[in-house]
């Protein structure tokens, strides 16, 4: 045997042991990981003795006003005509209500978009803050 020959045969062999000190670091963080945050999953409720009351549920639904505009640009108050001062007035009245009511606008497919956006102006001025607009389905 020659002592001057490199010795490549050693460094062609594959490793017969596994390095896992890496592993172990990938661990170590998780583990640490999850014990800073496995206090923040467990909920933290404070036990009290609520009293006991029996009583209805307040739900009082808000008048709903129908306000119909037709192709000419006519105003229908909940089916039935009204001019464009009446309309005033009753849509400052309604606005003073307790619960406010909500304003459901049906307008013609034809109607000029003008007339309807004076409508919503009025309707807010007035203090109307729910209006709906009603559609036909297809």
């Amino acid at each position: 045997m020659n002592y001057d020959e490199p010795k490549d045969y050693l460094d062609n062999q594959p490793l017969s042991e596994i390095n896992i000190i890496p592993l172990v670091d990938v661990m170590l963080v998780l583990l640490i990981l999850f014990m800073i945050t496995a206090p923040l999953f467990t909920p933290h409720a404070i036990k009290i003795d609520l009293p006991q009351a029996s009583s209805e549920i307040n739900v009082s639904k808000p008048n709903i006003i129908t306000l119909s505009i037709d192709a000419k640009g006519r105003l229908f108050w909940n089916k039935e005509p009204i001019d464009q001062p009446e309309f005033n007035k009753r849509l400052t009245h309604a606005a003073q209500q307790p619960p406010t009511p909500e304003l459901q606008l049906w307008a013609d497919k034809i109607t000029p978009y003008q007339k309807i956006a004076e409508v919503m102006s009025i309707a807010h001025q007035a203090g109307i803050t729910r209006l709906g607009f009603i559609t036909q389905p297809d």
